[in-house]
């Protein structure tokens, strides 16, 4: 399952310039910025409360304000594709201004349609974002598991690739691209980036078990039960790793699946599945 981003308030909103397209007035205040990151707070805690407060606050002229805390409240309500249609809706009023604004509102669009299960609408979205903002490894990164999604490997690994140039020496993409390989049929490149993930950090379960399953894969009995028992002694017993290490022993290859980032911070402030 994949970890979706944190949608948080967009920087600077209320220094918009009012000359914006289809926008309206922005108001500069700081009441106008304070009603925004209430909005939002709200939103991201009690989608349901929020939606109709942010609903009225529209009605009233809050403009793009009001409108993407609309789409944030329907995004944790569970309403993805009406979120994505909002923050899609708004990346476009926008015109062209403020490039990395619309940038990070395709992104949100691509969450939510990944979220709603629409992983080629996602893409779609991402790569709108890519289009304002092609030097964010984190951008690669999104497209790249929604290609997955779809099982379309070559592309993923090439957005893998992308993210790389910008992050060479990041655990969780290499470990990513290994499983991009290994479900794409070649179990020698998903070797090689295993082994390189693990020159960086030794002990990473997911690198041990990509390696693992890429030496399953290539008929190597030996390294992959290495590489599965040493997992066994690092992770909790029970645990979904734990499991994958025993299905391993067991001489059981994964099915083909979308490469899933362990859970953790992403460098931007927001979520993501990845340890950065």
């Amino acid at each position: 399952m994949l970890l979706a981003r944190l949608i948080l308030p967009l920087p600077l909103l209320a220094a918009m310039p009012a000359a914006a397209q289809g926008l309206g007035v922005i108001e500069g205040s700081p009441d106008h910025l304070r009603r925004y990151t209430e909005c939002m707070n709200l939103a991201r805690a009690e989608p349901l409360k929020a939606l109709p407060a942010a609903e009225k606050w529209h009605s009233q002229g809050g403009s793009l304000a009001a409108r993407h805390c609309v789409a944030t409240a329907m995004f944790g309500a569970g309403r993805y594709l009406q979120a994505a249609a909002q923050f899609e809706s708004i990346a476009r009023d926008m015109g062209k201004d403020r490039p990395g604004l619309r940038a990070e509102l395709w992104v949100q669009a691509g969450q939510a349609f990944m979220e709603a299960g629409s992983a080629d609408k996602a893409a779609e979205a991402q790569s709108r974002a890519l289009e304002l903002k092609t030097d964010d490894a984190e951008l690669w990164l999104d497209r790249a598991l929604s290609y997955a999604a779809m099982q379309l490997w070559p592309r993923a690994i090439s957005d893998f690739d992308r993210a790389l140039t910008l992050r060479p020496n990041d655990v969780e993409l290499l470990v990513l691209r290994a499983a991009a390989w290994r479900n794409a049929g070649n179990p020698v490149r998903a070797t090689e980036d295993a082994s390189r993930a693990l020159k960086i950090a030794p002990d990473h379960s997911e690198a041990l078990l990509e390696r693992g399953f890429a030496a399953l894969a290539r008929g190597d009995r030996g390294q992959a039960n290495s590489d599965f028992n040493m997992v066994l002694r690092l992770v909790p017993p029970g645990s979904s790793a734990s499991r994958r290490a025993e299905a391993g022993l067991r001489g059981e290859l994964p099915t083909a699946s979308t490469p899933t980032p362990p859970a953790g911070p992403r460098t931007d402030g927001s979520k993501t599945g990845g340890k950065r």
